[in-house]
């Protein structure tokens, strides 16, 4: 019997992250501590960035959302919330409202 090789597992979500033709992030961005930090990277990669396809803000939050999304589970509850707060942050940066404020909002 012979023994088959195991394939590497694709990681198309990291290629995404490493790749993504909207944003050249900075590296280890989404593993600093800091929320403001992250999100004052994520702000200056989009307002840099000549190749996304939306505006600043969207692209930055686009990616800061899949980051979140694609880590999932695997991702400590510690590391999510200051994710999370990144969000805030980035709104912050950009002047928007935060989602509290926003009409369609649920309440807690």
């Amino acid at each position: 019997m012979s023994k088959k090789k195991k394939k590497p597992a694709k990681r198309w979500s990291k290629r995404v992250m490493e790749t993504s033709n909207a944003l050249d992030l900075q590296q280890g961005v989404f593993k600093a501590d800091d929320p403001k930090a992250i999100a004052r990277s994520l702000k200056r990669s989009a307002e840099r960035s000549r190749r996304r396809k939306s505006d600043p803000y969207r692209s930055a939050m686009s990616m800061l959302t899949f980051y979140i999304n694609r880590a999932g589970k695997n991702l400590p509850k510690r590391r999510v919330r200051v994710l999370e707060r990144a969000k805030d942050e980035l709104r912050a940066v950009f002047h928007r409202r935060s989602r509290a404020h926003s009409p369609t909002a649920r309440a807690p």
